[in-house]
């Protein structure tokens, strides 16, 4: 009888401690904040084993007292865990509770307190300046053109002479000795010299004549 009650205390004990190992446990429980994109959320992951269905309750803090209710969510826990978010723009360096209520096993406030990081969330989908042109692309001064502008090609009209109309009929004698000479100053003179010299020579042929009817006599 003394051995049998002896195995039956042992037996009783090992299946509290059992059932203590797999009881719901605040352990199982973990919080952090994160970012979403440019969104703050405090996720809360409950890794119980047995799926006790738990209540979790986020609460603001301020100087050690519930500042504002977050929000509250059911989540049944599993060996790899489940996680549950909470959307909140949390600010940086914030202090958040986290209750946890599931069943009669466990009641109490995740330890330590939530402490969000030192920097805000930030959007993701940050405009990209525009490029910073290189030397090359950047546009030239006004002063100084950027190229020696080019000389536009003559049309056909232009780069072709003008064939000439020909007019064949010739110009007077005078005209075209003054168009080949030109002008000159001492036209006058000479012709005066010709005037001179054609008196000269005709008073030589009267006298020749003259000369030759009184020879005849």
């Amino acid at each position: 009888m003394r051995i049998l009650g002896v195995a039956s205390a042992s037996a009783a004990l090992t299946l509290g401690l059992a059932g203590n190992a797999l009881a719901c446990n605040i352990s199982e429980f973990s919080a952090v904040a994160k970012c979403d994109g440019a969104k703050g959320v405090i996720s809360v992951t409950d890794k119980d084993p047995t799926g006790v269905p738990a209540t979790v309750t986020v609460y603001l803090e301020s100087n050690g007292a519930d500042e504002r209710l977050v929000g509250s969510q059911e989540v049944k826990g599993s060996r790899e865990g489940v996680t549950i978010d909470f959307s909140e723009d949390w600010k940086p360096n914030a202090t958040y509770r986290i209750h946890v209520k599931a069943g009669k096993q466990v009641d109490e406030d995740i330890k330590p307190n939530l402490v969000t990081p030192s920097e805000a969330c930030k959007s993701s989908d940050t405009s990209t300046p525009p490029a910073t042109p290189s030397p090359s692309e950047k546009p030239s001064s006004p002063a100084t053109p950027s190229a020696t502008p080019e000389s536009p090609e003559p049309s056909e009209a232009q780069s072709t002479p003008a064939a000439s109309t020909g007019d064949n009929t010739p110009s007077p004698a005078g005209e075209s000795n003054l168009a080949e000479t030109g002008s000159s100053s001492n036209t006058g003179a000479i012709a005066g010299i010709a005037a001179a010299l054609v008196a000269a020579g005709a008073g030589v042929m009267f006298a020749l004549r003259r000369r030759g009817a009184s020879n005849g006599r």
